[in-house]
């Protein structure tokens, strides 16, 4: 058989999959009846930057030619708690970054996973990221996902700052309000 008559069969017989659609990119799917939930998680979050313990730690220092703290980047895995008191019973770890990107007042970029150890949401991940000024009384962050039963996870995350000391260590209550399925 000549060549030029066997080209279009192999283009034709490479193509095809033996009678099924060719596999694509990406599909739709019609989500299952499952209906959102909207659920309100009311934790402490302990931010520790002093001590042995510390649990918060600067990686990346300010330059000396910029003001204030600007371009401080710090690494966190600070736990979560039912109250305000260290000792109170932990429900999680907050694990992320925050890096002063303000050359005016103080402001955070956080981008943080909130991962609960706890209750019905064991093993499940929230993830904020957003601006937090923590000299405002309350700061709004949004919720931009999630994982485990936090899956398609929005919402946002309200912070409140209880205690500061004079080193840095920070107690911050936590509302946070998740749409989820």
């Amino acid at each position: 058989m000549p060549l030029l008559l066997l080209l279009p069969l192999l283009l034709l017989s490479s193509s095809a999959t033996h009678g099924r659609p060719a596999p694509n990119f990406s599909t739709g799917i019609v989500h299952a009846q499952q209906k959102q939930k909207l659920s309100h998680l009311h934790f402490y979050f302990h931010d520790i930057v002093s001590g042995r313990n510390a649990t918060a730690v600067p990686v990346a220092k300010p330059s000396t030619q910029t003001r204030a703290l600007f371009g401080m980047i710090t690494v966190m895995d600070d736990p979560l708690t039912e109250g305000p008191e260290p000792t109170s019973k932990p429900v999680g770890r907050a694990q992320g970054a925050y890096a002063v990107a303000s050359l005016g007042e103080l402001a955070f970029l956080q981008a943080m996973n909130m991962v609960f150890t706890e209750g019905k949401y064991n093993g499940s991940v929230l993830t904020v990221l957003g601006r937090n000024t923590p000299f405002h009384e309350v700061r709004e962050m949004p919720v931009v996902g999630g994982s485990g039963l936090f899956r398609f996870a929005r919402g946002y995350a309200l912070a409140h700052t209880i205690s500061l000391s004079s080193s840095g260590d920070a107690v911050v209550e936590y509302n946070v309000y998740v749409m989820h399925y």
